[in-house]
């Protein structure tokens, strides 16, 4: 997200473990959350609606602080296109995709996000030349996926499909981060993040009252363990896990803030495992192992980016945590 950062101090390495912890387990958390509250709450007005939500208290934040600024209708139309791919996109998919692909594995294959990204930066006119060790990390990041593919068995078509549901949240959240890249616009990081939660949460909303999803949702659905998990994502992933990251992206280099896409996917599986009852077989295993030694020799590749002081800051992709 393209935006202006004030030069800070380094901050005590307590503070920035902190944060870090932070990161890592709000939104190791998030993808059994979503499995929860997909069970029974309509997926698109589930995710939404929470986005949306969040959206709107850190809006309500900077207003209060004073730190709200005018935006052009340009602007605002970027924003609303990169929120939506990657809110409708990013996080629709995924929560779609969960009905039927476990939390540990799901986190697996939006771990590929970083590799999308880099293919993107690729494909574009003038675009970043990737060079030979990338492209072998690639290479690793698509073979990682097929030992997910051979673990997971494929047993059935909604097992198949929601793997490539979760494939293309990594995806869209990708060109989400890309059209942010080179649409920007002169808001402060935390306003332009909370403009892409607003409107794409409200775009889910929209979509999803559109598809009759407003139609089931009854009383009934509102289980104890599904509201438990609207609230946890709400709060601890859409808030606290990302207040945290904005923090570390003015503190610490994009690399560290970033490392979020090799810890993340390995809390997740044992969180599964330990929470949801998800099994960990050895082919998951060797997925993850080899998705993420290509996502290292993709980053690899790109120099680390410091924390800025009066320049534009481009943060590492969040996945489709948030």
């Amino acid at each position: 997200m393209a935006a202006r950062l004030p030069h800070a101090p380094s901050p005590p390495a307590w503070q920035v473990g902190l944060a870090l912890g932070l990161v890592y387990v709000c939104w190791s958390t998030t993808y059994l959350a979503i499995q929860e509250g997909v069970r029974t709450l309509p997926p698109l007005l589930f995710g939404g609606t929470r986005v949306m939500l969040a959206g709107l208290v850190l809006l309500a934040w900077l207003a209060l602080r004073g730190q709200l600024v005018g935006m052009a209708g340009r602007a605002v139309v970027g924003m609303w296109l990169a929120g939506s791919l990657m809110f409708l996109g990013g996080n629709g998919l995924i929560t779609i995709g969960q009905q039927t692909v476990p939390s540990g594995l799901a986190s697996v294959l939006v771990a590929t996000t970083p590799l999308w990204l880099a293919l993107l930066e690729w494909a574009l006119p003038g675009g970043e030349r990737l060079p030979a060790v990338a492209w072998i990390g690639l290479l690793a990041g698509l073979v990682g996926v097929g030992f997910l593919a051979m673990a997971r068995g494929l047993d059935s078509v909604g097992s198949a499909v929601g793997m490539l549901l979760c494939l293309g949240s990594a995806f869209a959240w990708s060109v989400g981060s890309i059209v942010t890249r080179y649409w920007p616009s002169r808001c402060s990081l935390v306003q332009t993040a909370a403009m892409h939660l607003t409107l794409g949460g409200m775009t889910m909303v929209v979509l999803g009252m559109a598809v009759g999803e407003g139609g089931v949702m009854t009383a009934e659905r509102l289980t104890p363990s599904a509201v438990f998990a609207f609230a946890w994502l709400l709060v601890v992933g859409s808030l606290m896990g990302f207040v945290a990251y904005v923090w570390l992206l003015g503190h610490v280099s994009s690399t560290l803030a970033g490392s979020y896409a090799y810890v993340n996917p390995a809390l997740a599986i044992l969180i599964g495992w330990a929470l949801g009852g998800e099994a960990i077989t050895a082919g998951v295993v060797v997925g993850l192992a080899v998705i993420l030694c290509g996502v290292g020799l993709v980053r690899s590749a790109h120099p680390a980016t410091p924390p800025v002081e009066a320049a534009q800051a481009e943060p590492e992709p969040v996945a489709a945590e948030a």
